[in-house]
């Protein structure tokens, strides 16, 4: 890229892939992908990018055995206790982006404990998405917007493109720079796709849990 991205979204793709290469359980290419969001995290920090957006959990991921799904929500808690306190030593603001209402009650706790106590941090903003679907986000805003109108709060005429940003899950975040894939997959899977429109793609066969610094440049660079 001919600048520096300031926010920069990643699918977070090949876990249970690379745990398989390795004749290892598909939890365990979890385990090692959630230990590796603090690695990217601190990287894009120190690399001067401002905005960090991870896909960690589609609408279409509970579709999965019952058992991954469980141990994936249970790392998500960990997550948090783990690095609340090292994201506020970092200046890091955190948040979830998705229907978190639909998530576990303990989960939700912890999200919004987390997303409380971080919200006065302004060095460096991670997004996590749990729960998160793109069309579901534009639907979200769509029926927020309908009961503005049905209520005579806002003309239909004044609905415009700005406007409906303001009724994102980021309203007040630019949109992502560069997306990134990993895992050799090239496609969206329903990530961002309002925010994307003018976003440059960068795809990697690398699954998650092996993705580093040296993969991280790469991207930045093309």
């Amino acid at each position: 890229m001919e600048r520096l991205p300031w926010h920069v979204a990643i699918i977070m793709d090949g876990n249970g892939r690379w745990a398989k290469s390795k004749g290892l359980p598909r939890i365990e290419g979890h385990r090692v992908g959630m230990e590796k969001i603090r690695r990217i995290t601190e990287l894009c920090q120190e690399k001067g990018i401002k905005i960090l957006t991870l896909y960690a959990f589609s609408k279409q991921n509970w579709n999965r055995p019952r058992q991954e799904v469980e141990f994936l929500m249970q790392r998500f808690e960990d997550y948090l206790d783990r690095e609340a306190d090292n994201l506020m030593e970092k200046g890091i603001r955190f948040q979830v982006i998705g229907r978190v209402q639909e998530l576990s009650p303990s989960l939700r706790k912890k999200i919004r404990e987390v997303t409380q106590r971080t919200k006065i941090n302004e060095d460096f903003f991670l997004n996590l998405a749990i729960n998160y679907g793109g069309q579901e986000e534009i639907v979200d805003a769509v029926r927020r917007i309908s009961v503005l109108v049905r209520e005579e709060k806002l003309l239909p005429r004044a609905i415009d493109v700005e406007l409906f940003k303001r009724y994102l899950y980021t309203p007040d975040l630019p949109y992502p720079d560069l997306l990134i894939r990993t895992g050799g997959e090239m496609r969206v899977s329903n990530f961002l796709l309002w925010q994307i429109a003018y976003t440059e793609f960068w795809f990697t066969s690398v699954f998650w849990p092996d993705f580093d610094e040296e993969h991280l440049e790469v991207a930045l660079r093309d």
